[in-house]
């Protein structure tokens, strides 16, 4: 199978934007694993500004442009330097790309972008793609990595696309406010119901939240894969995703 599978900050940070060592060195472990067992895989990273916020020592997630920017550059290079170590203790090459808006809405870049992706995955890499946040801006930005996933899943022509979050998957409610909340586990058609339940925004060092995600749902079944949403606690459910087992709240491509 190729596999993409997204990772959010709160995913791979504590709250203090510093890195969740325990849970990144097992994510690469699974990651390597999956890669072993002859599947292909692509990882989108969240993370950079994130883990830039804790190196810079600045508190909270900034909210001007310069000081994101800033806080990308720093936390992008201790982020791949990370990958690239742990990986490499697996015998896997990983390979960095930074997109923006125009990457992928003009013609010719998005087809460098695809030449370049299935040329990587030939040679055995493991691409990580995280958005070019040292250089977007609002008109060239693709806001969150949810929507960059499905949209990377859907340029690679990927079997399956995994979400791994701070939440299990969809609920018929918010599960942070609603102890009555009960989960989907699969949804056939992104209804305007299904479509409703989105609501509010993801972590504090994060952009996501349930909105994005089903933005994402929408991109990646439109283009025919299965995408899920899922918990980032424990990254060995992605030996039983990958195995098709039910997990989390899988949405169904279209055929």
């Amino acid at each position: 199978m190729r596999i993409v599978v997204k990772v959010g900050t709160s995913t791979l940070a504590y709250p203090t934007g510093l890195l969740n060592i325990r849970r990144v060195e097992e994510l690469c472990r699974v990651l390597s694993d999956l890669k072993n067992a002859g599947n292909e895989v692509v990882l989108i990273s969240s993370g950079a500004i994130g883990m830039g916020v804790g190196k810079l020592g600045l508190g909270k997630r900034p909210t001007d442009i310069p000081t994101k920017q800033a806080a990308a550059a720093v936390g992008q290079c201790e982020l791949m330097y990370t990958y690239d170590k742990l990986f490499g203790e697996y015998n896997h090459t990983v390979a960095q790309i930074l997109l923006t808006g125009e990457d992928v809405e003009n013609e010719k870049r998005r087809t460098n972008f695809h030449n370049t992706m299935f040329r990587l995955l030939e040679l055995g890499a493991l691409p990580i793609i995280n958005e070019n946040d040292t250089v977007a801006t609002d008109e060239i930005v693709i806001g969150d990595n949810d929507t960059l996933a499905a949209i990377v899943a859907a340029n690679v022509s990927a079997d399956l696309l995994v979400l791994l979050s701070d939440i299990e998957g969809l609920y018929t409610k918010d599960p942070h406010k609603y102890s009555d909340a009960v989960l989907i586990p699969v949804v056939e058609e992104l209804t305007p119901e299904i479509l409703a339940l989105a609501e509010g925004k993801g972590s504090e060092l994060g952009t996501g939240g349930m909105k994005t995600k089903l933005r994402a749902a929408q991109i990646a079944t439109e283009a025919g894969m299965e995408m899920i949403i899922a918990s980032g606690a424990d990254p060995m459910i992605l030996y039983k995703i990958s195995d098709g087992e039910p997990f989390g709240t899988r949405f169904i491509g279209k055929k």
